[in-house]
């Protein structure tokens, strides 16, 4: 099974580094929303410094939903995903093949960019680490519930705001440990037991995602 596994994994990352609008919009509007609130608020660094855990956390949650809408349209029109339905290979093998290209080429560049522009928002640079390894860990996770709603909503017209409805609820527990451990670090406080519950988070998502996935597939299908 590893062969169509690593097919299917080379195919997707090929269709998206040829897509490169795909990579480069979550990154702009990450950028873009990190940037604005200096404007928009203050640029006092202390007050740069209390908000930035939630507000690039907030940033990189919406930028990986911004991502996701299109997951699973293209094949849906093209005729892959049925295809890959109905393959002789068990479907969660390619979906997760797919989970892993979509993050490598949009939500690992975020993380690598979160230090960049925590450092904008003024956040001390002992905690930079902390926001790195949290974003690490927490956009994968973010990735595998948001593509349980793109599953569920690939087949609907106009269905990102169906989308946001069905995941943004599932993104606060994710949300709310990511910034906080941020915040932890920024006031010198203990970060380990908080990074392992992302590290939970994450090990969870990758168990149960992929089949939870395959199944909302499966379901818009009419399977």
């Amino acid at each position: 099974m590893n062969g169509p596994w690593w097919a299917t994994l080379r195919r997707e990352l090929t269709l998206i580094w040829r897509s490169p609008a795909d990579m480069v919009q979550p990154l702009f509007f990450f950028m873009v929303v990190v940037s604005l609130f200096p404007l928009g608020l203050s640029p006092k660094p202390e007050l740069l410094a209390l908000v930035a855990p939630g507000v690039v956390w907030v940033a990189a949650l919406l930028a990986v939903m911004l991502s996701l809408d299109g997951l699973f349209r293209r094949d849906q029109e093209s005729g892959a995903l049925d295809q890959m339905l109905t393959a002789p290979v068990v479907s969660v093998l390619p979906v997760s093949a797919k989970l892993l290209a979509h993050w490598l080429l949009t939500g690992l560049p975020l993380a690598l960019l979160a230090p960049l522009l925590g450092y904008m928002m003024q956040l001390p640079v002992p905690a930079l680490a902390t926001l790195t390894y949290s974003v690490l860990l927490g956009t994968p996770t973010l990735t595998v519930i948001g593509a349980i709603g793109a599953a569920l909503t690939v087949g609907l017209n106009r269905g990102g705001i169906l989308l946001a409805l069905l995941i943004l609820p599932l993104y606060v527990p994710v949300l709310v440990f990511g910034a906080g451990v941020v915040r932890a670090a920024v006031d010198g406080s203990p970060t380990q037991g908080l990074l392992a519950v992302l590290g939970a988070l994450l090990a969870l998502a990758l168990s149960l995602g992929p089949l939870a996935v395959a199944m909302g597939l499966r379901i818009s299908a009419g399977d």
